[in-house]
C-alpha cells in the first residue's frame, strides 16, 4: 500500500511538516514523487518511520537515529529486539517510580514509615539504568565491568547530601569551564580549576582515581558526539577545550 504525506502522517500520528523535514535531512525519503509532485511512501518507508518513532520514544536525537538506521549493518529484526528490551527496562523504571510515589503517599498518610534514603532510591536506580542504556557498552569496553559496577554501586549508596553535592559540583564545573573557555587558555588557572573540579566530581562516582582514566574520559568527550553535543551546546569547542585542560592537568599526552 502507498501513502501520501498527509495519509502517512495521519497513520503514524505525526505532522506533515515533520515528514517533510525527515525528507530534507535524508532520514526518511519518499519512495517516489508522482506526476502531480506529491511525495509517495511505500511499505519500506512505513517500516522505517516506525523505527524512527521507536528510537524517538527512547529519547535518541535525530542525528543519532539517522546514523543507526542508515548504517549498512542495520538489521530491522535486531533493532526490534533491542527496542523491546529497552522498552521493558523503561517500564521497570516507571514501575519503580510509581511504587516510590505510592510509598511516599502512604508515608504522608501515616500508614508506613519511610526512611529518607528510600525516598530517592528509585531516582538513583533510574539514573544508573539510563546511563547504562546510553553509554554502558562504550564505558564497559573502555574501563571494564568491575570499574563500572563499582561506580554504579557508589551511586546507589549515595546519601541525599552526597547527591546534592554532585549536582552542585556539576553546575560549578559548567560555570568555571564556560569562563575559562572565553579566555582560551587550557593551561590557565581557571581552566585548571575546572579540571580540578572535574576530578573532584569524578571521585563522587569512581572507586579510585587514575590520571590516565581521567585523560581517557576527557578524550571520549571529544570522540563521542553525544558528549560533545552536551559540552558544546552553548559554546562550540568546549569539549575539546576541556579535554586539553584535563590533559595538561593530568600531564597525560
Amino acid at each position: 500500500m502507498e501513502y501520501t504525506v498527509q495519509k502517512l502522517g495521519q497513520l503514524a500520528g505525526v505532522s506533515t511538516r515533520t515528514l517533510r523535514y525527515y525528507d530534507e535531512i535524508d532520514i526518511l525519503k519518499p519512495a517516489r514523487i508522482n506526476s502531480s509532485g506529491y511525495r509517495i511512501y511505500g511499505q519500506a518507508e512505513v517500516d522505517r518511520l516506525q523505527q524512527i518513532l521507536f528510537y524517538k520514544e527512547l529519547d535518541l536525537p535525530l542525528y543519532q537515529i539517522k546514523k543507526i538506521i542508515t548504517s549498512q549493518s542495520f538489521s530491522t529484526a535486531e533493532a526490534l529486539r533491542e527496542h523491546r528490551e529497552k522498552l521493558l527496562n523503561k517500564r521497570e523504571q516507571l514501575d519503580r517510580l510509581i511504587l516510590n510515589v505510592e510509598q511516599t503517599i502512604a508515608a504522608n498518610e501515616g500508614r508506613i514509615t519511610m526512611k529518607d534514603k528510600e525516598k530517592f532510591e528509585g531516582f538513583k536506580k533510574q539514573m544508573v539504568e539510563e546511563n547504562e542504556q546510553k553509554f554502558g557498552k562504550e564505558i564497559r569496553d573502555k574501563y571494564g565491568d568491575q570499574v563500572i559496577d563499582q561506580s554504579n554501586k557508589k551511586v546507589l549508596n549515595m546519601t541525599q547530601s552526597e547527591h546534592d553535592n554532585a549536582t552542585k559540583l556539576a553546575e560549578k564545573i559548567h560555570t568555571v569551564l564556560a569562563e575559562a573557555f572565553k579566555l582560551g587558555d587550557p593551561a590557565g588557572d581557571l581552566a585548571q580549576k575546572a579540571a580540578e573540579l572535574h576530578k573532584e566530581w569524578l571521585m563522587l562516582y569512581w572507586h579510585e582515581y587514575s590520571k590516565e582514566a581521567h585523560a581517557n574520559l576527557a578524550q571520549m568527550y571529544v570522540d563521542d558526539e553525544r558528549f560533545t553535543a552536551y559540552y558544546d551546546k552553548e559554546q562550540p569547542g568546549t569539549a575539546v577545550f576541556l579535554r586539553d585542560a584535563i590533559r595538561i592537568y593530568t600531564d597525560f599526552k
